[in-house]
């Protein structure tokens, strides 16, 4: 097994992340994501390190996968919640400690940080291999159900 490095994304890797993104969302919801949209919203969001950031794991040479962190501030706990989305591995580096490399970096980035409280992640209901490894990772299953409501005319699926 090659040796797995984490480093923060750059606006180079926009296209495979973007890449990714579509491949998760077909693979875990069976939507099919519009490129160009994904494309400029991870974009963006390297542009704009207040709104979160990307880190990507590289075996050897290739990038084996990534995970997107945003923040949620928590009045409750006078705190930021990293949320991790945007997960994916690639099929042929899975079961090989890419996302546990991935979440220990995380880890070790929030603990240089004053007023990180926790981490979350959305995980699809079905998706019982996932939901196996964030609990091996110390995650629990909480209480808490997510709802949404998108405004109308916003469109980012096919």
């Amino acid at each position: 097994m090659t040796e797995i490095t984490i480093r923060d994304a750059s606006l180079s890797d926009a296209p495979l992340l973007a890449d990714f993104n579509a491949a998760m969302a077909l693979e875990t919801e069976h939507k099919e994501l519009i490129p160009d949209v994904v494309l400029r919203g991870v974009t963006r969001l390297l542009k704009r390190p207040e709104m979160g950031f990307y880190l990507v794991a590289q075996q050897g040479s290739e990038v084996a996968g990534a995970a997107l962190v945003t923040t949620e501030w928590s009045d409750w706990r006078d705190g930021r919640f990293w949320w991790i989305q945007s997960v994916y591995v690639r099929p042929g580096s899975r079961r090989q400690g890419v996302f546990r490399a991935l979440y220990r970096d995380i880890q070790q980035r929030a603990a240089r940080e004053d007023d990180v409280c926790g981490f979350r992640l959305y995980v699809e209901k079905d998706n019982e291999r996932a939901q196996a490894t964030y609990r091996s990772l110390g995650m629990v299953d909480t209480e808490y159900r997510i709802m949404e409501e998108l405004r109308p005319g916003v469109v980012f699926t096919r």
